[in-house]
């Protein structure tokens, strides 16, 4: 695995972040929540906790778009978690397939699309971001104060 990550001793400072590559695969996609649910804990967001509940939540449907409509054989896609000031955390999943963008199901009886609705519910915000090779969706969510200090 190529992981940076960064882990300061105060989770608050803007450089805590966990960039990860996986593969664009359904175990890659497990992955990531697996690698979401650790970080958070680490940065004092506790595995039972609703914060971190949330946070593997959206990065299970995120991840799950990237392998499932951004793959492209032989690219991974990309994970990363950035803690921002004031207690909100970044996610971003990136994917090498930026001719397909995400889409949200309109008609009730549509197949597929309804993660994006989960992804709207539970994010503050969330969106799309152009890159020189496919695209990153990322969403943010408000964590609130961390249930403990930051292990070291």
């Amino acid at each position: 695995m190529n992981a940076e990550i960064s882990t300061p001793a105060d989770a608050s400072a803007p450089a805590a972040e966990l960039a990860q590559r996986l593969s664009a695969t359904p175990r890659g996609a497990r992955l990531a929540r697996r690698l979401t649910a650790q970080q958070l804990a680490t940065w004092g967001y506790p595995h039972d906790g609703d914060p971190n509940d949330t946070a593997q939540h959206l990065v299970a449907e995120l991840a799950a778009n990237a392998v499932t409509h951004g793959r492209v054989p032989g690219r991974d896609f990309e994970l990363r978690l950035r803690l921002l000031p004031e207690d909100t955390l970044r996610i971003e999943v990136s994917d090498a397939r930026g001719d397909r963008g995400p889409r949200q199901v309109t008609e009730p009886d549509g197949e597929g699309g309804r993660g994006l609705i989960l992804v709207t519910l539970l994010a503050d915000t969330w969106g799309v971001t152009e890159r020189g090779v496919g695209k990153t969706v990322w969403a943010e969510l408000a964590l609130g104060r961390p249930a403990g200090p930051c292990p070291v």
